[in-house]
């Protein structure tokens, strides 16, 4: 075989490896989705794991100006939750949102662990495209959003009067305080299932019930 195509045949093996490679590493980069999620564009929250991220320390944050922002707990916020549903329909889309009621700013990271009612076996599946790619800072005043889905039409459905959150720290599955609990909105019980599920934190209520209204 002459050189000149020897060589061309070499180059040509080369490519296509590394184009199997890149193929490869994009179609594997995310199998690591928990086949247990009960709905479309979620994943199973972990449960809290009772460790304490208070603090961002290392000097990096999620908008990327290097200022460290504190994890807000239960005691720097108020919590509420409030029916986005009509007049007499049943209380399936719900807005949580809490308001920094302290003197200094404070950030709510990721999004909240929601639990409906004692009857719960899990916490809320997060919607993940509903992730903002970045945490919300709160000034005092300030509030932030969560959009829950109560229902979505799943198995197993069962009565909840109460709803449970616990607010996450900076670092994924870790815990910023302890759990609250907070009124369900203007019923008595709300009628939960597998399809619940709950979106990240933001500053635009708008924005997070538009990931759970078309469900």
């Amino acid at each position: 075989m002459p050189r000149h195509t020897r060589a061309r045949t070499l180059a040509a093996a080369a490519a296509g490896l590394i184009c199997a490679l890149s193929l490869s590493a994009c179609n594997g980069a995310d199998e690591t989705a928990d086949p247990a999620a009960t709905t479309p564009g979620t994943t199973t929250s972990p449960a809290p794991d009772g460790g304490s991220d208070n603090t961002d320390d290392d000097g990096e944050d999620g908008d990327g100006d290097g200022a460290a922002v504190a994890a807000c707990s239960e005691d720097d916020l108020s919590f509420s939750a409030s029916n986005e549903d009509g007049e007499g329909d049943p209380v399936r889309h719900v807005l949580l949102t809490v308001i920094n009621t302290g003197e200094e700013q404070c950030a709510v990271y990721h999004y909240p662990y929601v639990q409906l009612g004692a009857d719960a076996q899990t916490t809320a599946p997060v919607i993940e495209e509903s992730d903002p790619e970045e945490f919300v800072s709160l000034a005092p005043g300030e509030q932030a959003h969560a959009a829950l889905l109560v229902a979505g039409g799943a198995m197993d459905e069962y009565e909840a009067d109460f709803i449970t959150l616990d607010l996450q720290g900076r670092e994924p599955g870790s815990n910023a305080g302890e759990p609250v609990t907070v009124e369900v909105p203007g019923v008595e019980a709300l009628f939960a299932d597998d399809g619940q599920c709950v979106t990240y934190w933001t500053t635009a209520s708008g924005l997070a019930l538009d990931f759970i209204m078309s469900r």
